[in-house]
């Protein structure tokens, strides 16, 4: 798999493009990449690149791992995250910076991110149900409804929807494409919206299922 890049969520804005049509994207800053560490399959078992993101104060990271950035000439990150790299692929040597120019206007990416916490939430908001009737003389207008029977064996299965928790799960947005790639600025622009809040980290990776389609032609 190549290598992808750690990136924030700046928010949402629209382009327009050279038809005039305006599309809807979401702003990703993606500036200053910083490999951490190379892994090798003679090694660690394995073949892969650590990356870092977002500059950390000496001062606020353990003295382990500020011997570990130190030991790959590395600055301390707030983010780290590893890339499994394929045989045969460019790796980049420790301490180099990657941003926007990895990713070409065009190209279709995949997005990972953490969805926006809402809390403990009824079954309506929570699976989108229909609700109950909601007119006059009606008691139970948001409420779940029977989740039972009385027949054989008369229990409430597994996995029934419920109210709970909603939100704050891994969620991976699938082919969006750049719309534009700016590394002056180091922000990409995605077409459509990802998950989390303004100011979420999120990784971005080429798209998954965009080279099993054209492998496929």
């Amino acid at each position: 798999m190549s290598i992808g890049l750690i990136g924030k969520k700046l928010g949402m804005t629209q382009v327009y493009t050279e038809d005039g049509n305006a599309i809807a994207v979401t702003v990703i800053e993606v500036a200053k990449n910083q490999v951490i560490q190379v892994k090798t399959v003679e090694n660690d078992g394995y073949s892969a690149v650590q990356l870092g993101f977002n500059d950390k104060k000496e001062s606020r990271v353990t003295k382990p791992m500020l011997g570990h950035f130190k030991k790959n000439s590395a600055s301390a990150k707030y983010v780290l995250r590893e890339f499994r790299t394929a045989e045969g692929e460019e790796i980049p040597a420790t301490g180099t910076e990657l941003g926007a120019e990895k990713f070409e206007v065009g190209a279709y990416v995949d997005v990972i991110g953490t969805t926006k916490g809402r809390g403990f939430t009824g079954a309506m908001k929570r699976w989108n149900f229909s609700g109950q009737p909601a007119s006059h003389g009606h008691m139970m207008h948001r409420r779940t409804g029977s989740i039972g029977c009385r027949l054989t064996p008369g229990r409430v299965w597994k996995n029934q929807k419920m109210p709970g928790h909603y939100g704050s799960e891994r969620a991976t947005t699938q082919n969006l494409k750049v719309i534009q790639s700016r590394p002056e600025d180091g922000v990409i622009l995605v077409s459509g919206a990802v998950a989390g809040f303004n100011g979420a980290y999120v990784i971005v990776r080429h798209s998954v299922k965009q080279k099993k389609a054209k492998a496929a032609k």
